[in-house]
């Protein structure tokens, strides 16, 4: 554990030294700098109960799925504007960037995934724009699709998330959904569009490969 007064390090060199460059399990057309057993991420996460849970780190069943899906369906991101929301490691913008998107923003609330996200674009050739911050209580942006993967972890954060979704859709913006069925996905408000089967890091499954979903939105708001 971090002791008191010890200096947070720079992420940025913090990733390069620690967290090992690797291809994606079921998306080897991209490399991310993944977490393993002696990253010692906890110096660079932090222990205070305000600091994010470091799940940048790791590469996750929803993202998984619809980094494969884009990836493997080109036409459904080339020549748009594309928002990953909650990015994470940016696999899902990286994978958007790939297929030919016109631009690709990556929103995520941890400025270490930020950090990571930007380590990451550039192993993988492609630029994307990265910020830090929650957006889920603003308008919508001025984007033509709007990615989201593994924000159903939580009851209160899967209903603010809801609501977010469903004001860029009345936008005019298109959603896609990548999730393994976690326990607060609402899947009565969701179409299922496309299953993989991609390796998780949450959920108990130590990495094994689990189906997971892309979904759709029902109607309009």
């Amino acid at each position: 554990m971090k002791r008191p007064g010890m200096q947070q390090p720079d992420p940025v060199a913090f990733i390069k030294a620690n967290l090992p460059i690797s291809p994606v399990p079921s998306i080897p057309e991209i490399r991310l700098h993944t977490a393993g057993p002696a990253s010692g991420l906890w110096r660079l996460a932090g222990r205070r109960e305000a600091d994010p849970a470091p799940y940048w780190a790791y590469p996750w069943a929803g993202g998984a799925v619809l980094a494969r899906y884009l990836l493997d369906r080109p036409e459904i991101v080339v020549g748009r504007r594309v928002l990953d929301l909650g990015a994470g490691s940016g696999l899902v913008a990286i994978a958007a960037a790939k297929a030919g998107a016109a631009a690709v923003t990556a929103v995520d609330i941890d400025a270490n995934a930020i950090a990571a996200i930007g380590l990451n674009a550039a192993i993988n050739g492609v630029d994307i724009i990265a910020r830090a911050a929650d957006i889920i209580e603003d308008p919508p942006p001025e984007i033509d699709l709007l990615v989201v993967g593994d924000l159903f972890y939580d009851p209160a954060l899967a209903l603010r998330v809801m609501a977010f979704l469903r004001r860029c859709q009345a936008s005019g913006i298109e959603v896609l959904i990548g999730d393994p069925e976690r326990a607060h996905l609402p899947q009565g408000e969701l179409s299922r569009i496309a299953t993989h089967a991609v390796a998780d890091f949450g959920g108990g499954s130590s990495g094994g490969a689990v189906p997971a979903g892309v979904f759709s939105l029902f109607g309009n708001s």
